[in-house]
């Protein structure tokens, strides 16, 4: 099926394939009919399906029809909302590649916080016919009155699940209070919950919903492994690992800027080139981190849950889960940064004794039964508890069962930090060649 086929023009159906789109992906011929007739869409398919040029390719042809009017001073014709800088830039990245190939020019504006804000006012001037943000610096524009949201005709949220929780909902109300009652809505992601789902669909109107998320035969070929370890040998089976596999990148998740500083810096010193990424790094730290990463400068990335979502490093063979994830939904995405475009890749998850019974929720909850495996010399010496029966309701990223107390959870991590200090891994020099590591 040709993109032409599904209403585009010739123009943006030769900037698909630029793209390197040879014919539309499940998501793009779903989404772009409805979108270019103007309905409001709810798109979910997996992680490296296409769902930016989903959205993208028919909003630059509504853009290009005029269907939208001209912008005037400080206004802006097309919101796309993100959660995070680094799906900020990659969205603005796309949108800008695929507009070069049109003969209207298209004003394409990116602004994200951790950054000066006097430049983001400046590049405003003048309006832009889309915009690429987060919602903090959204909203420090518009109270700077560098850009006014009553002319928008066209809203995205990409990984719509995430922008719909608690941790933005203040934010996106005060966004979606300043945007006009009139105009159409697109919410895409890899996974909405069933509360999410229903807020979404509260703030559509009769919206076509798009659901693909495990299309026959467009699954992502990702090998999913489960390692049973101890939690104080977790850094050392990681280094065992990345050597035996020879694996030339790996991301590691861990639960905490702390974590990924410690094990990057352990793996460093054991000549590894690894680095931290996590969002108390500046702005410039991180977009340095990602590139020399995706230039294959360093083989090993030890992150936060920042970078789960909306991040695209091509071919990308492996991901470790070095901690759990809290939820799910974050274990689809995080393995969802490989075995993306076709490629295949490896999701590893360590599965300590205390998070055994976690690890069996987030299988439960995505179908899965994946034995654990045991590496010789790292076999784990603790043993997971008995599973306890349910007492009460589930909550959206807990586990059945009694909850710790505060105290509980306090001397548990006391004690998590006092086991990971005792790691013997052989110190050496850091590695000859290696870029330097940034901490600003």
């Amino acid at each position: 099926m040709p993109f032409a086929s599904l209403g585009l023009s010739p123009a943006l159906a030769h900037a698909a394939a630029q793209a390197g789109f040879a014919e539309p992906t499940p998501i793009q011929a779903a989404a772009i009919p409805p979108i270019l007739a103007g309905a409001d869409v709810r798109g979910a398919a997996q992680t490296g399906s296409g769902k930016t040029a989903a959205f993208a390719l028919p909003l630059l042809q509504l853009l290009q029809a005029g269907a939208t009017g001209a912008r005037g001073p400080r206004q802006v014709r097309a919101l796309v909302l993100v959660p995070t800088r680094e799906l900020a830039a990659q969205v603005g990245e796309v949108i800008r590649s695929l507009a070069q190939h049109l003969q209207q020019p298209v004003k394409v504006a990116v602004v994200f916080g951790g950054v000066s804000i006097n430049p983001q006012m400046m590049g405003l001037r003048g309006g832009a016919d889309v915009v690429v943000a987060t919602p903090g610096r959204l909203l420090d524009l518009v109270e700077h009155n560098a850009l006014r949201l009553s002319a928008v005709a066209h809203l995205v949220l990409d990984e719509a699940d995430r922008l719909l929780d608690l941790g933005f909902a203040e934010e996106l109300q005060r966004v979606l209070a300043l945007l006009p009652a009139r105009r159409q809505n697109l919410f895409f992601s890899a996974t909405f919950a069933a509360d999410v789902q229903a807020l979404a669909d509260s703030l559509l109107s009769q919206p076509v919903t798009v659901e693909l998320p495990h299309a026959s035969g467009s699954e992502p070929a990702i090998e999913q492994r489960a390692i049973a370890v101890d939690a104080s040998r977790r850094t050392q089976l990681l280094r065992h690992l990345v050597t035996e596999h020879g694996w030339p990148r790996v991301l590691v998740f861990v639960a905490t800027q702390y974590a990924a500083e410690h094990v990057a810096e352990k793996l460093y010193q054991a000549g590894i080139y690894a680095s931290p990424f996590h969002g108390g790094l500046s702005q410039g730290a991180r977009k340095q981190v990602l590139q020399e990463f995706k230039d294959e400068r360093w083989q090993v990335v030890v992150t936060t849950d920042l970078a789960a979502r909306g991040i695209d490093i091509a071919q990308l063979p492996a991901v470790v889960n070095y901690d759990l994830p809290r939820s799910a939904v974050d274990y689809v995405h995080r393995i969802g940064r490989t075995g993306r475009a076709g490629h295949s890749g490896v999701a590893v998850s360590f599965v300590t004794a205390d998070a055994e019974a976690h690890f069996r929720l987030i299988e439960k909850r995505q179908n899965l039964t994946l034995p654990r495996e045991h590496v010789a010399g790292f076999e784990p010496r603790q043993q997971a508890a008995a599973p306890v029966p349910a007492a009460g309701k589930q909550g959206s990223g807990g586990i059945k069962g009694k909850r710790p107390s505060k105290k509980d959870k306090l001397r548990a991590a006391a004690a998590a930090a006092t086991a990971a200090g005792t790691e013997s891994l052989s110190a050496t020099a850091a590695p000859a060649g290696a870029p330097p590591r940034t901490r600003t």
